[in-house]
């Protein structure tokens, strides 16, 4: 099968996230499926970006074939971002011959977070003869109204209100990300035999290989805190207004007469507001240290007592959500505490931790409390609990197949 992967953000191991396309393309390549991914040279997500001389370039990637469009750079949400995706969209068209012509897929899957790229998708599955599969991330235009504030008659957000609409009706398979969108995407126009739940997972093979090891600043961090016998609660990711981390600081000054430390590694936005957050507060049971390589990750949790993951108070949340350091944490075999309201709850559901609601720093402390005084053994049952739930439903290698099993 020949199968053609549009996804505007697309990384890979040496570029950055995103990763789920990479990871289910290497599935499918290894399977003996042929698989394209099209991506714009220029993403805000990826570490590394590629440089392009000209308007496209072709890079084999572990057996995948990415071709990648050159775009303008942006910065933040603004007009420069709205221009680079319709470049890319552009892009996108412009490669239209080559998939009429030399290479016929069999699949064309939309998958760029934002559904304009349902359009170019869908052209090109019909001229082929193809099968046109909208996979979808985050509901949008229903996020930047919702979560972004913007107008739901603001003309871009009509078009992309359009763009989505034209996707669950012309898609012959809607995979989506987010567990709970069947009904929201019925009142959109789909179909409900074409909804197909395929979450994000984890490469197992990067858990069972070498881990790299943690910098010096890290380990010297971590022997201290062990030296001094103190619980450590772990957080390992983006430092946005997304992940509540306000609420965690908020929760350590309720806990600043136990034996506990928090551990914040990474970077992002809002970590300047946190570091002044916690300075005001005078928290010296609060330690950040800078983000580290992805393949150092596991050495890092593995060095943690529990783990943290917390999340705003969002109407959008209702549809679910679908972490990706979620299934790290439970990848390690760590307990978690989960501050959380939302359509699903992996924790609460695979019986990994302890989940209290979403912005409520009394309930976080109150949950990082009872996680302590736990036995090492209770504990342990938990972090084993979710490492099963993850190696049974979000090993890439059982979704990569899944995805094919349910187009339509």
């Amino acid at each position: 099968m020949r199968i053609l992967y549009i996804n505007h953000y697309a990384g890979s191991p040496q570029h950055g996230m995103e990763f789920r396309p990479y990871y289910l393309a290497r599935e499918w390549v290894r399977a003996g499926h042929e698989v394209q991914i099209v991506a714009a040279d220029y993403s805000h997500l990826r570490q590394k970006n590629p440089t392009l001389a000209a308007n496209y370039a072709d890079e084999d990637i572990d057996g995948i074939r990415y071709t990648w469009c050159k775009t303008p750079r942006y910065e933040g949400n603004g007009l420069s971002r709205v221009i680079n995706i319709f470049r890319f969209l552009g892009r996108v068209m412009g490669l239209s011959g080559r998939y009429l012509k030399q290479w016929r897929p069999d699949v064309v899957i939309a998958s760029s977070t934002y559904p304009l790229d349902t359009v170019p998708a869908a052209f090109i599955a019909r001229k082929t003869g193809a099968r046109l599969v909208y996979e979808v991330h985050d509901l949008w235009p229903l996020t930047p109204v919702e979560v972004g504030g913007m107008s739901p008659r603001h003309p871009f957000i009509r078009l992309l209100q359009w763009a989505e609409d034209f996707g669950y009706r012309k898609a012959d398979t809607v995979v989506s990300m987010l567990p709970c969108a069947l009904d929201y995407m019925r009142s959109r126009g789909m179909a409900a035999e074409k909804y197909v739940v395929i979450p994000n997972g984890v490469d197992v093979a990067e858990w069972q290989g070498a881990r790299a090891p943690l910098p010096e600043a890290h380990r010297a961090q971590l022997a201290a805190l062990k030296a001094g016998k103190r619980f450590i609660v772990g957080y390992a990711g983006g430092h946005g207004l997304a992940n509540a981390l306000d609420f965690l600081l908020d929760a350590a000054n309720l806990l600043r007469d136990d034996n506990i430390a928090l551990l914040l590694v990474g970077d992002g936005a809002d970590k300047q507001a946190l570091l002044e957050q916690a300075a005001k507060l005078q928290l010296d049971n609060v330690h950040f240290l800078p983000a580290i390589a992805k393949h150092a990750v596991p050495a890092l949790l593995a060095e943690c007592d529990a783990l943290y993951i917390g999340w705003r108070k969002l109407p959008i949340y209702r549809f679910g959500i679908n972490p990706n350091k979620m299934f790290d944490y439970m990848m390690a075999g760590k307990p978690v505490i989960h501050s959380v309201e939302a359509g699903n709850d992996m924790v609460a559901e695979a019986g990994a931790g302890i989940s209290v609601g979403a912005e409520d720093a009394a309930a976080i402390a109150d949950a990082i409390r009872r996680m302590a005084a736990l036995t090492p053994n209770e504990r342990g049952r938990m972090g084993a609990a979710g490492k099963a739930f993850v190696l049974a439903r979000h090993d890439y290698r059982v979704l990569a197949k899944r995805f094919l099993q349910g187009l339509k």
